[in-house]
């Protein structure tokens, strides 16, 4: 549990930290809130020579709406998404999926950016960004480009981040009126999901995005296809595990977690779709 040797910069400025990164390249890893690099670290899963520590840019926190998109900075903590007054006004969603990611500690630690970079198939947020349909902005000194949800999980804990890219930004589409819900069936409170669902629907139109039914974060495609051709929620539940490939382990086999699906994908759709006085 103790981490190979390693250098340790802290750049004052986003620049700084880009010039790190183009510099050395596969060699750096950038550090957020800690709570995905370090326990891979302290298992020597992962051994960057260098790591670069972002946490105190300030400049890539925060939330602000532009047009029809909320743009949340990498840095903003999940415990922040939780409380903001804008996130729980106009992406719900958003708000009450990270008000459940682990415990306190993690919450006021972990952030979007690195939760989303990190590309955990057990990870919440992930299933979040595909349900919305959101992208992610990418810089390095190259310049900036803005990848789609559905191109950044690309593998296992793997993304199209380059080495020498930085996520910078999220920028989620709002959902104006659309029903919503985030449901994850788990064994104690703090733990990763055995199976989860994120799913928003407005007017005939549905996001579903999956957590741990593949070896990368993914949507439910054949349920939206199924909720825009008039389905019931329990009809296009029963697509939920189309194009899924979960793994067995102590926790659940691959059969158990595909049923999960079903049963979380129909109770999600039924409540996005109930009237609202109702959730």
């Amino acid at each position: 549990m103790i981490p190979a040797a390693f250098d340790y910069v802290r750049p004052a400025t986003l620049d700084e930290a880009l010039a790190v990164l183009a510099e050395r390249g596969e060699e750096a890893k950038a550090l957020a809130g800690g709570h995905s690099l370090l326990p891979l670290m302290k298992l020597r899963l992962a051994q960057p020579p260098l790591v670069v520590d972002i946490g105190r840019l300030a400049e890539l926190a925060g939330v602000r709406r532009e047009g029809d998109e909320l743009v949340v900075g990498a840095l903003t903590r999940h415990a922040d998404l939780e409380r903001s007054e804008l996130v729980r006004a106009e992406l719900p969603l958003l708000a009450h999926a990270a008000g459940t990611i682990g415990d306190p500690q993690v919450r006021h630690r972990g952030t979007i950016g690195g939760a989303l970079a990190h590309a955990d198939p057990a990870g919440d947020l992930p299933a979040v960004l595909l349900a919305l349909g959101g992208s992610v902005v990418a810089r390095s000194v190259r310049g900036e480009r803005v990848v789609p949800a559905d191109e950044l999980f690309t593998g296992f804990l793997e993304t199209s981040l380059a080495p020498d890219e930085l996520l910078t930004e999220v920028r989620l589409p709002l959902w104006p009126s659309a029903g919503w819900s985030f449901q994850k069936f788990i064994r104690r409170a703090q733990d990763w999901a055995i199976v989860g669902v994120a799913a928003v629907v407005q007017a005939g139109r549905a996001g579903v995005g999956l957590v741990n039914m593949g070896p990368t974060p993914l949507r439910a495609r054949g349920v939206e296809e199924a909720v825009a051709a008039g389905a019931s929620p329990a009809e296009a539940a029963r697509r939920a595990a189309e194009g899924t490939d979960p793994s067995s382990d102590l926790h659940a086999s691959a059969d158990y977690r595909r049923h999960l699906a079903e049963v979380l994908v129909r109770r999600a759709l039924e409540e996005a779709t109930a009237p609202a006085a109702a959730r």
